[in-house]
């Protein structure tokens, strides 16, 4: 899904890389298959986050970073649309310390796939490529977008046992949110659980992990089994949701407000 403000992608391996992505917007990553290494740059120091299968993750806004995935690996990335007022970065750091700005380019970002080849390939054809010593005329000062420098990342976390953990209340008619603060509204519906969600004003995502479920949106009945997914447009009402004894699916929605 890619049209509208949700952009879900499920992104396969090799692809390790040395750029860094900076956006202005929170990402989430779930790795369906085989492990992945997030680098990121935390208070301006390399780290790597190791996302293992299984396990989900949400990155901050603003902060460096740079998705290394191998063969035979698979993942869910969902990021949101850029405001018209939002610039995405896209950064080297030198090889010799892997922490000091090498060259960077700033864009509005309307489709990432077509617009970072050539901002790639020019990298590659720079002097600073080939000295690994950085010009100002290819290192933006101020920096048009204010990079996060003091926040600490949450640890990914496995999902199946975090179902386990609150297999009670995601039984309910309440949803039973997994992150407290931050863009995504991530929430979580288990076991025999039957959930309603009044209209939003934004676009809603919605994944079974696990099991089958039926959803009444709009008076239109849908049955979701494992692995389907539903995009429910805006202003849309879920009237009903309902997981079987087996059932385990994700509500992913944006609170932008």
């Amino acid at each position: 899904h890619g049209d509208g403000l949700l952009k879900v992608m499920f992104v396969g391996g090799p692809n390790v890389r040395r750029d860094f992505h900076i956006e202005e917007g929170e990402e989430l990553f779930y790795q369906i298959q085989g492990d992945m290494v997030l680098k990121i740059m935390e208070k301006g120091i390399p780290k790597d986050v190791k996302i293992k299968e299984g396990e989900i993750f949400v990155l901050p806004s603003r902060i460096p970073h740079s998705p290394q995935r191998f063969d035979n690996t698979v993942g869910l990335v969902i990021e949101r649309e850029r405001k018209s007022t939002e610039l995405d970065g896209l950064r080297y750091y030198r090889v010799a310390d892997d922490e000091t700005p090498l060259w960077e380019r700033w864009f509005h970002c309307t489709d990432l796939g077509v617009q970072l080849k050539p901002v790639i390939e020019e990298f590659f054809r720079s002097n600073e490529h080939k000295t690994d010593i950085p010009t100002k005329e290819n290192l933006t000062e101020p920096s048009p977008v204010t990079l996060d420098t003091t926040t600490t990342v949450e640890c990914p976390f496995s999902l199946n046992e975090w179902f386990e953990r609150h297999i009670d209340a995601t039984a309910t008619v309440e949803p039973v949110s997994m992150f407290s603060n931050g863009e995504f509204q991530v929430a979580a519906h288990g076991s025999n659980g039957t959930a309603t969600y009044p209209p939003s004003d934004q676009e809603t995502w919605l994944w079974q992990l696990r099991g089958s479920s039926v959803i009444s949106v709009n008076g239109n009945i849908h049955n979701l089994c494992k692995g389907d997914s539903l995009l429910v447009k805006p202003q849309s009402k879920i009237e009903k949701w309902e997981q079987n004894a087996d059932g385990r699916a994700l509500y992913v929605a944006l609170n932008l407000n």
